[in-house]
Parts: C-alpha cells; structure tokens; sequence
C-alpha cells in the first residue's frame, strides 16, 4: 500500500506527502497521470469505464482458458484444444484475440507452447502423452476489450527439469505480482523474477517481455522480465501483463523458419510460462484474470 512517505505515483520524484496527497484530488491527480503518461511514457492509463470492461474480458480468457486446462489429456490433439477456443469463444460472443494477429498472420485462435517451445506455439495435430508440459495461452476480446493469460498443464508424471522449470516460473509470477503498486519503477518486476530463478539452475528469457493490454492486444509500457533499467513508475490505472519465461538451459530462442511464429529453447531444454492481466489500483494492483 502506498504511504504518505512513498514516493508519488505521478513521478514528480517528490514524496507523496509533498506532491499530490496533501490537496488529495483524486480526480484531478488521475487527470493529470493520464496527460503526463501518455505525453512522457506513451502509456494509456484507463480510465473506470475501460477497466471494467477490460475486467469482463480478463474474467472471460480467464475462464476459457481454465476450460481447456481441464481439457487437456493425454491423447488429446493440440489442435482440438483449438477448436474447443473457437466454439467457447463464440459462445460467449467474443473474439480470439491471436487468429489472423501479426504477420504471417496467427492461424489459430490460441498459442499451445509444449514442452521445449517457450512462446506461440501453433495447435495442429500433435497428440499430448505422459510427461508434457504445455503452456496455453489465451487472449479473449469481449465488446472491444482485451484479456490475456496463460497457465502450465503437467500431463501425468513429468521429469524434474520439467517441473523445476513449471515451478520457478510459477512462483517469479507470484512474487513480481505480489510487489506492485503505484510508484515502484517497471524495473522491480523483472528484478525481483531474476533474483529468484538466479537461485535454480534456469534462465530467464529475455527475447520477449509482457506487456500493456486491455485496449489493444499490445501497448505500451513494455515489461521485460530479466534486469533491466525501464524507470516507467507504476500508476493507478495502468494494465499490463505479466508472464515470465523460465528455461531449463540457456536463455536463448530460435523461432521456426517455416511457421515463423514457434520460439523454441536453443539447446532443447524444456520452458515454462505463467501469465496474468494486472491492474494497478491506487493502493497496489488487482489481478484481472481470475475466473470468476
């Protein structure tokens, strides 16, 4: 929670007892964050009406996606998980976010990352079978408004690195979650996920980052995961992902020459990934994808 002695979140540098809290006009305090944000860091802080309806499509994604955790089976198809995106979508009169994104254009509706694949990996006809990890990935757009999580699924019994990997990712999520509020710079997160893989024998990715969402698939600020010098201080109103990569080698990737999408580890080694939609609020953060 923010204290009196903190410094101020609309990043005068100043403490917050000598900046905006002793007149303490929300309104006019968020007023003026939204015009210094945008001008300065090109960030779009929401306003209430946008984060209730980025709270629906976060809550959305957040359900669908539990739906197809529970899917998931040994001697299910990647692909099936797909399909079962599309009709859950539907359903619900919403969008998938990823077919058709980007170019080459997504050809499906989410991204299946299995076992040494780090990040957008593409459903087809591989069958899960004892031992996969996967990592689903879901971003849902509901009346204009976009949610993005992801979780692992451990099919059966797995090997350790695996499940070192699932873990630590797991728990960085956690812990960078459990730091955040107005005024601690973007930096902090992808310090304190650092600071704890550095104790396992795993990497953190550094080739991708999270990222602002809500009003677009991708926004600004950009969240790197590993140590890095992006002094954006946080701000109520800001939302943004969070999703660590952690490898079991090295931190390295190589993309896919033919689908240009899969980004697989360098060395084979098995990757992790968890990510949540989280809202800044005035006295620390909301996590957005949480189903129900």
């Amino acid at each position: 929670m923010i204290s009196r002695n903190d410094l101020c979140p609309c990043g005068s540098g100043k403490k917050w007892k000598k900046c905006h809290y002793p007149n303490n006009p929300i309104v006019t305090l968020n007023q003026d964050l939204r015009q210094k944000y945008k001008k300065q860091f090109q960030v779009h802080l929401k306003t209430d009406e946008e984060i209730d309806k980025i709270r629906k499509a976060c809550q959305l994604a957040a359900s669908i996606l539990d739906q197809l955790v529970q899917y998931a089976k040994v001697g299910v198809k990647l692909i099936e998980l797909d399909t079962l995106s599309a009709q859950l979508h539907k359903k619900a009169g919403a969008t998938p976010a990823p077919l058709g994104y980007g170019y080459p254009p997504f050809p499906r509706t989410i991204c299946t990352s299995l076992n040494e694949v780090i990040c957008h990996g593409i459903p087809d006809e591989t069958v899960l079978k004892q031992g996969d990890i996967l990592n689903i990935d879901v971003t849902s757009i509901l009346d204009g408004y976009y949610g993005d999580c992801s979780k692992m699924v451990c099919i059966g019994a797995i090997s350790e690195e695996k499940q070192l990997v699932v873990d630590v990712a797991k728990k960085a999520l956690d812990a960078s979650i459990a730091i955040l509020k107005p005024g601690i710079p973007v930096s902090d997160i992808g310090k304190t996920i650092e600071d704890i893989a550095k104790a396992y024998p795993v990497s953190v990715v550094n080739e991708f980052v999270g990222h602002g969402v809500g009003c677009d698939f991708h926004e600004n600020p950009q969240i790197p995961h590993h140590y890095n010098s992006v002094n954006i201080p946080l701000a109520p109103g800001m939302i943004f992902t969070i999703e660590p990569m952690i490898n079991g080698g090295a931190k390295r990737s190589v993309v896919d020459k033919e689908d240009k999408w899969t980004a697989r580890t360098i060395d084979g080694k098995a990757s992790a990934q968890w990510e949540h939609t989280v809202l800044i609020t005035e006295t620390g953060y909301e996590i957005l994808t949480v189903n129900g």
